[in-house]
């Protein structure tokens, strides 16, 4: 493997809105970054990722871009921005941002020129249609956010025509199809190299091409989410014939030619389908952001699939590929409340468990805020605390099905992706230390009792845990490059792996739910001479011959040569 820096590294994810703010408008800002960046440093973290921070009406937190080279008002300026880069690059930390451009704001100079004729330069830049004889929608697409009627088009008033949204109405879809859009894209994304960052994640990067001549979907609908005939259909616009020649041409017109990485995230990317976008030879990205472990839907993860996932990605791995390496993000749920056990008695034991999960599995491990204190999931009382768009528009198509307003929001609230944008809980004060004003929605109830300053008064800290797997990532060489070898197949609470180099054999033991196991060690295991170097429990024996484990509990041994 041809080493490069991000195989190493481990990537902080900001949601900058919920981060920090530093001017006490309830909005989490650059300013409020750069007070934290040494709490980053000393955390270890060498990358961070910013989603979206660019000029935006917010309708998707960010995600609908209206100035592709400015930052938003609400985060600073970009001197400010620029002041950051300094900063981080002067501790060692490298800065990469959300690209967001399967997709643009409706607010968008582009956009805005597109809508005001049939001929105008900007028409192409965007996907319109003729309506049908009748006067109804091009085809029965539907949106993700499913506003409206339910459909994935809009009529325009001024040209008569229709134009495509796979998201939110004031979200249209750019045309990828067209020349001189993809020119635009790539002058973009070099003026921001140009500016200092370090690469890039390309947001929905596989939604990029659309099925030619847009015919209807065969899909049956969802009966409790889908509205009025339209159907949501990921495979009308997912890994379509050509994607590939996209994603090559902008590494050749854009990333081959700069010291950079690239993070290509995107529904339908699985380890049956990755390697073709993250081989070297391919020319395409430098590693997937994959959703066959987590997502927004996903609430449990068996250990039977963790082992069958890692297996599998680790081929990709082995193979030339990359990958990413997490359990939870800004578009999921908290992965201790899904994944782990968000209790009092537990939620410290399994907050590390999962840590260690991702953090010695084969690939680049990408924290998002808040996981390094065990921060969980909320649930608001009333829809209109909700901001996510996808919960606020599963909430009406349900409650239009005959779902009651009550249920309806018990069953979405676990999944919503609210649940990770809540506000950093830095101390146990008014709004948890993130602002001075109002935040821009409200903090977790739970932060008297988990926020970072009571996290680190305790000696079974999650954050100085965190400290101590991140250490062990860039000292132990078998984390990075080492074989996944997983014993226990089959076993329904023991997780277990070696992670083997040359140079170095680790061993990691986990016991991956909420009651205490016995069992016993492979001979081959047990026989050998093993150190452990990292625990959550530190009452557990560090012999291997005491094989019982208690709920959550996770060890890390090294084989003594």
């Amino acid at each position: 493997m041809d080493k490069k820096w991000w195989h190493s590294a481990v990537v902080y994810e900001i949601y900058c809105k919920s981060f920090c703010d530093s001017d006490g408008d309830g909005i989490g800002d650059l300013r409020g970054v750069m007070s934290k960046l040494p709490m980053l440093k000393e955390l270890g973290i060498n990358c961070i990722w910013f989603t979206p921070i660019y000029t935006s009406p917010q309708v998707d937190n960010g995600y609908d871009v209206a100035d592709y080279r400015s930052i938003d008002p609400a985060y600073g300026t970009l001197d400010d921005f620029r002041e950051l880069l300094d900063m981080a690059h002067s501790m060692g930390i490298r800065v990469i941002m959300d690209v967001v451009v399967n997709h643009s704001s409706d607010e968008h100079e582009w956009f805005r020129e597109s809508r005001k004729s049939k001929d105008n330069p900007y028409r192409n830049y965007y996907i319109w249609q003729p309506p049908k004889e009748d006067g109804s929608e091009p085809n029965n697409w539907g949106s993700y956010f499913r506003e409206g009627n339910g459909s994935a088009w809009e009529f325009d008033e001024a040209t008569g025509e229709y134009y495509f949204h796979q998201y939110s109405i004031k979200m249209p879809d750019l045309n990828w199809e067209y020349e001189p859009l993809r020119r635009e894209v790539c002058d973009m994304l070099n003026w921001w190299l140009d500016l200092g960052v370090d690469g890039f994640r390309l947001d929905v990067f596989t939604r990029f091409k659309k099925t030619p001549g847009f015919p209807d979907t065969q899909k049956k609908p969802n009966e409790l989410l889908d509205r009025n005939g339209f159907v949501v259909d990921q495979s009308m616009c997912t890994n379509i014939e050509g994607i590939h020649e996209i994603i090559h041409e902008l590494y050749t017109e854009v990333f081959g030619k700069r010291e950079c990485v690239t993070v290509g995230e995107g529904a339908g990317v699985w380890y049956g389908n990755a390697l073709p976008y993250v081989h070297p030879d391919r020319e395409e990205l430098d590693m997937v952001y994959h959703f066959d472990l987590a997502y927004r839907g996903r609430l449990f993860i068996s250990p039977d699939q963790f082992r069958r996932v890692q297996k599998k990605w680790a081929e990709v791995i082995e193979q030339g590929g990359w990958s990413v390496q997490y359990l939870s993000n800004h578009d999921s749920a908290r992965q201790v409340s899904c994944y782990g056990c968000d209790s009092e008695a537990y939620r410290k034991a399994s907050a590390k468990l999962l840590g260690v999960l991702v953090h010695t599995t084969p690939g680049t491990p990408f924290v998002y805020q808040g996981e390094e204190i065990g921060m969980t999931n909320v649930k608001y009382e009333a829809i209109e605390d909700y901001n996510c768009r996808y919960t606020v528009g599963d909430y009406g198509a349900m409650v239009a099905s005959g779902v009651s307003p009550r249920e309806a929001i018990d069953r979405l609230a676990p999944q919503s992706r609210d649940n990770a944008r809540t506000p950093y809980q830095w101390d146990g004060t008014e709004n948890a230390g993130f602002t001075s004003g109002k935040p821009w929605i409200k903090v977790n109830p739970r932060y008297e009792e988990i926020n970072l300053e009571s996290d680190r008064a305790n000696d079974d800290s999650i954050f100085e845990f965190y400290k101590k797997l991140i250490a062990l990532r860039k000292s132990c060489p078998a984390i990075v490059e080492g074989d996944l070898t997983f014993l226990f197949d089959g076993h329904e609470s023991i997780i277990s792996y070696t992670r083997s180099c040359e140079a170095q054999t680790l061993l990691v033991i986990a016991n991956y739910s909420g009651d205490p196991v016995d069992f016993e060690l492979p001979e081959e295991i047990a026989g050998g001479k093993w150190n452990r170097i990292l625990s959550n429990t530190e009452s557990s024996s560090p012999s291997l011959a005491r094989r019982s484990l208690t709920p959550w509990e996770v060890e890390i041994y090294e084989l003594v040569k």
